[in-house]
């Protein structure tokens, strides 16, 4: 794997100076082989590599928006409480967050549709276009029967 991505360059990611500056590595999307309707939690201009017909930014404040459709989200790790209650009730996507012991975890536990662990070796991709590693483990979340296939076949991991 390339330590810089080329396609980082120019592609508006956004380097807040925050540890929620970390974004979804293509080769999750390539695995999943879908096309979402929006991506609702991006940098300001999306990521060139999300497959996403449209965006929200911290700029549009995605929690305030209407979401319709296939949602991809991996949204700040700093709060994801709010966004995570949002994508259970909108009942539709695909979603990467930390595992963390909080209340939002207990509900996702308990109503989500189909869980991978990504493997404790997943990168992300820094504001600067690097490769690299934190510290708490994350999963992908799927909510509706199109998005479970999708997470199913992707072969990233063991689902429950």
């Amino acid at each position: 794997m390339q330590d810089k991505l080329d396609l980082a360059i120019g592609h508006n990611l956004i380097n807040n100076g925050t540890s929620d500056d970390y974004y979804t590595p293509p080769a999750i999307f390539q695995a999943l082989g879908v096309e979402f309707d929006i991506d609702v939690s991006a940098p300001f201009g999306g990521v060139s590599w999300i497959p996403a017909k449209s965006s929200y930014s911290v700029i549009d404040d995605g929690l305030s928006q209407e979401w319709i459709g296939k949602v991809w989200m991996n949204p700040p790790f700093s709060g994801v409480t709010l966004w995570m209650n949002k994508f259970l009730d909108h009942g539709n996507g695909i979603c990467l967050v930390n595992f963390a012991k909080s209340r939002w975890m207990d509900r996702l536990w308990s109503e989500a549709e189909a869980m991978l662990l990504l493997p404790s070796y997943h990168k992300f991709i820094t504001a600067e276009g690097e490769y690299k590693g934190i510290l708490m483990p994350c999963i992908m979340v799927a909510a509706g029967a199109e998005m479970v296939a999708a997470l199913k076949n992707s072969g990233l991991g063991f689902i429950r």
